[in-house]
C-alpha cells in the first residue's frame, strides 16, 4: 500500500474512533432503556460493554474499533451500532464513510478535488449572479466559495477581501468575516456549516488538502475547534431560518442546498423570503 493509502486509512480510523466515543459519551443508560445502577461513571456517557450488547457484538471487538485498529465491519454490524448509539441519518451516514476500507486520495497538490474542470461551472456561475436580490451561492469542496452573489454578501459579508486560498465560507464565517464581524446571524449559521463540513469530511479523512485546511482551521478559530472537536454532523439541505441582520432587519429566510448535475463536489445555495417583510426587505437590495 502506498504511504499515502496508510496514512489515510490511520486517519480515518482515528476518527472513527473519536466519533464512536463522542456519540457514546453523550448517552446515559435511561437514554436506551439500561437500568442505572447509580455508581458514579468515570467518564460519561454508555461503557463499551453496554453499547457491544445494545449492538449484539462482542465487547473485545468493539474495543478494538474505538481503539482504531484495522477491522472492517459488516454493514449490518454497523446498522447495529447506529441503532444502539442512536444516530440520525447524517450520523449514520458518516459512520459507514468512516468505516470504509477505501477512500480516493488527494494527488497532494492542495487543489480539492472535482474544482478543475466541470464545463458547467460558469452557466451555475452566472445563474448565483442572476438570482440576486435572492442571497444565492456555489461552493466547492471544503466550502470554497466559487460564486457569491451581493445578496450573499449582504447577509453574511462580502469574500471579496480573502485571498484566494482563503475563499472559503468557513474561513469567511469563522476566521476573517470581514465587514460583517457583527452580524449575529452568524453563530448558527457558522456551526451548522462545521456539522455538515464535517459529514463532508467523512468521505476524505486523510486526504493532505484536507487535512491542512483542518489544521489552518483550528489554528486560527477556537470556536472552530471546540465545534470540531465535538464531532456534530449534518447533512440538511433544506429549511427555514431566522436572521437577526443589522440593517436589513429580521428576516425569514427558506434554503435549500442542491447538487448540481454532472458537479457532485459541488454545492448551490439558495435563499427566498419567507414572508412579505423580507420580501420587502431582499428587494432593497436590488437598489443600488
Amino acid at each position: 500500500m502506498r504511504p499515502t493509502a496508510i496514512a489515510s486509512s490511520a486517519s480515518r480510523r482515528d476518527e472513527l474512533r473519536a466519533f464512536l466515543r463522542s456519540r457514546r459519551a453523550r448517552l446515559s443508560p435511561s437514554d436506551v432503556g439500561l437500568p442505572d445502577d447509580g455508581a458514579r461513571r468515570r467518564t460519561p456517557g454508555l461503557r463499551r460493554e453496554e453499547v457491544a450488547a445494545l449492538a449484539g457484538v462482542g465487547v473485545s471487538w468493539y474495543t478494538w474499533l474505538e481503539q482504531g485498529r484495522d477491522i472492517h465491519p459488516s454493514p449490518e454490524v454497523l446498522d447495529a451500532l447506529a441503532r444502539a448509539l442512536r444516530l440520525d441519518a447524517a450520523e449514520r451516514a458518516t459512520l459507514f464513510a468512516l468505516a470504509r476500507t477505501e477512500l480516493p486520495l488527494s494527488d497532494g497538490s492542495g487543489t480539492a478535488p472535482g474544482e478543475g474542470d466541470d464545463d458547467g461551472r460558469a452557466l451555475l456561475v452566472s445563474l448565483v449572479e442572476g438570482l440576486h436580490p435572492m442571497p444565492a451561492y456555489l461552493l466547492g469542496p471544503m466550502t470554497r466559495i466559487l460564486a457569491w452573489n451581493p445578496a450573499a454578501s449582504a447577509l453574511f459579508g462580502s469574500p471579496d477581501h480573502l485571498p484566494p486560498g482563503r475563499r472559503s465560507l468557513l474561513w469567511l464565517l469563522l476566521v476573517d468575516p470581514g465587514d460583517a464581524r457583527d452580524n449575529p446571524g452568524r453563530e448558527g449559521t457558522a456551526r451548522n456549516m462545521v456539522a455538515r463540513f464535517r459529514s463532508e469530511y467523512a468521505q476524505h479523512a486523510g486526504e493532505p488538502a484536507y487535512e491542512r485546511f483542518i489544521g489552518e482551521l483550528r489554528e486560527r478559530s477556537a470556536r472552530f475547534a471546540q465545534w470540531w472537536d465535538e464531532h456534530e454532523v449534518n447533512d440538511t439541505q433544506r429549511g427555514t431560518k431566522t436572521i437577526e441582520h443589522p440593517t436589513l432587519g429580521t428576516l425569514r429566510l427558506h434554503h435549500a442546498q442542491t447538487v448540481p448535475t454532472g458537479a457532485p463536489d459541488l454545492r448551490l445555495t439558495v435563499y427566498a423570503p419567507a414572508d412579505a417583510a423580507t420580501r420587502a426587505a431582499l428587494a432593497t437590495l436590488a437598489t443600488p
